[in-house]
């Protein structure tokens, strides 16, 4: 699990603009247990300038002093996986289109690689980077495919981002529901929840053509159940929605997000459930639902 070790928290100077970040630096000999909360309005607006006072973290139901707390942009590492099945053939163009918006809003402390899947799994170029040129081109040279191994695809993702220190991210892309995979959702699910990794994804209805009839397909099911999870967030649309208002609101609300964090008091080493609030009326709160507590203290 990651956790973020902190006694004496340094703060540096905020700055949203320009793509400039500062991180906070820490010093610590005390383990918490870190959450990215997406805060909106009614009207679907990010929430942008709360307070630490806004919110209440529950863990398991009880209540947690915030010993963390800000609300600066936070460097991401993200992997960004597309469906380039048959399906999505005629569609091909408008999905680069719409992924080449997200990665255009990379910011300079930003690290990316990019995907696809279909009867195979690709993901380019072969570690993260933040040239965003580079990753854009690498769009062009997504290869295509038959059948739709969607499990598969996030399970190499994770594997991808296992490493990575930091802020973990994917965002996935689909048309149709997982056909050919040797992973289940619930384990790729499970692994997504055990490392932290926040999971973005957006969902097309699509109408194609499979070579006798048409074919109306919807994307899976489980990618809510992913997002819901991971405190990431599911957008799904329909055969003619453009893609690119979509995926530039992912990068919206990457850089939009509120770092809490808190002590846990129960050191059993088992799953528990997370839910954040705010005392503000009309707020919509999205955060990960659960952590693995850490099971001894540290020397």
């Amino acid at each position: 699990m990651f956790l973020l070790t902190v006694t004496t928290l340094l703060l540096l100077p905020q700055n949203k603009l320009n793509g400039q970040q500062q991180a906070p630096l820490f010093r610590s000999e005390t383990e918490l247990v870190d959450l990215y909360v997406t805060v909106t309005d009614n009207n679907g607006r990010l929430a942008p300038n709360l307070v630490r006072e806004d919110f209440f973290i529950l863990d398991n139901g009880q209540n947690h002093e915030i010993a963390l707390f800000e609300n600066d942009i936070q460097p991401i590492t993200v992997v960004v996986m597309l469906d380039t099945s048959a399906s999505m053939t005629p569609k091909l163009n408008l999905l680069k289109a719409g992924a080449e918006q997200f990665l255009l809003r990379l910011l300079p402390d930003d690290r990316a690689r990019v995907g696809a899947f279909n009867d195979k799994v690709q993901l380019d170029p072969p570690e993260f980077i933040g040239d965003r040129d580079l990753l854009i081109n690498t769009l062009a040279w997504l290869d295509f495919g038959n059948s739709t191994r969607l499990y598969d695809a996030v399970e190499e993702s994770l594997n991808a981002l296992h490493a990575v220190e930091g802020r973990k991210v994917l965002l996935v892309f689909t048309d149709g529901d997982d056909t050919d995979s040797s992973i289940s959702w619930k384990d790729v699910l499970k692994q997504a929840v055990s490392e932290e990794v926040m999971i973005y994804a957006i969902g097309l209805e699509s109408e194609y053509f499979n070579g006798r009839r048409q074919i109306r397909s919807r994307p899976d099911k489980n990618l809510k159940k992913f997002a819901a999870q991971t405190g990431g967030g599911y957008f799904e649309l329909h055969e003619n929605d453009e893609l690119g208002p979509t995926f530039t609101r992912v990068a919206q609300e990457l850089h939009s997000q509120y770092l809490l964090a808190f002590s846990p008091t129960v050191r059993d080493g088992k799953t528990h459930k997370l839910e954040v609030k705010v005392n503000r009326p009309g707020m919509k709160v999205r955060a990960r639902q659960n952590y693995i507590a850490p099971t001894t203290e540290k020397k």
